[in-house]
């Protein structure tokens, strides 16, 4: 049975999706790497839970290969997987096979993150995952492509939700944590398609002079007609 907190889950007692700033649920599941408390997993590192509708299904098949193939880049920068379908662990360890053959990656014969099992929907409940528009054949809503990524104090920092028939795209989750890991340690802000080593944003909360002291790389601040200076830019530090 799910737990969260001290709590049981049950169709009674439904707890709100979490919000951003928000502790997030320390679960405890079954997976493929055995029964994890989620914080526990996490440790000092940042997290990133990502559910899927069910197993053995073509669109989850590619991501979950994705996401794998990328397991350097997110270890690189301190971030641990965690997967989460509706289906067995005895079926994850399965389709896991196909994932990695999907890879075309034989150097690699264990899954790298774990997969929750949640037969019976109920994290997928708790955490506000089901896509109400898309249903299994027994008319089940299925697991939305959700995404949290949730940082080393254990708060929500990100969430995306994808429906159950478009996949994520993975390079846009590395680029979100990297603005999450740059904005967390600066004070600065991250512009429109920024990528990692572009300028970044001056918040206008810094006062003029106190922002030449903290960039001493210097600030640009683009001229508009309404004569306000807040686009104001820096080399990313």
């Amino acid at each position: 049975m799910l737990r969260i907190g001290s709590r049981t889950s049950s169709s009674s007692s439904i707890m709100p999706a979490p919000l951003l700033g928000d502790v997030f649920p320390n679960f405890e599941a079954d997976t493929t790497i055995g029964t994890i408390r989620l914080h526990d997993y996490l440790g000092d590192s940042w997290g990133i839970l990502f559910s899927h509708p069910r197993d053995y299904t073509p669109v989850c098949t590619t991501e979950l290969g994705r996401a794998a193939a990328l397991g350097p880049q997110f270890a690189k920068r301190n971030v641990k997987l965690i997967g989460l379908s509706i289906d067995s662990v005895e079926d994850h360890h399965g389709w896991s096979k196909d994932i990695l053959a999907y890879n075309n990656d034989e150097t690699v014969s264990v899954f790298p993150f774990p997969i929750i099992a949640d037969a019976k929907r109920e994290l997928a409940v708790e955490l506000g995952m089901l896509d109400a528009n898309e249903k299994d054949q027994s008319g089940m809503p299925l697991t939305a492509r959700c995404v949290f990524v949730i940082g080393p104090d254990k708060k929500l920092k990100l969430s995306l939700l994808y429906p159950a028939t478009t996949g994520r795209n993975f390079n846009e989750i590395l680029r979100v944590i990297d603005s999450l890991q740059l904005t967390a340690n600066q004070q600065v802000a991250t512009p429109v398609d920024w990528q990692s080593g572009n300028r970044v944003m001056v918040p206008p909360s810094i006062p003029e002079e106190e922002a030449k002291r903290m960039f001493p790389a210097g600030v640009y601040t683009k001229e508009l007609p309404s004569g306000k200076k807040y686009l104001r830019y820096t080399p990313q530090p």
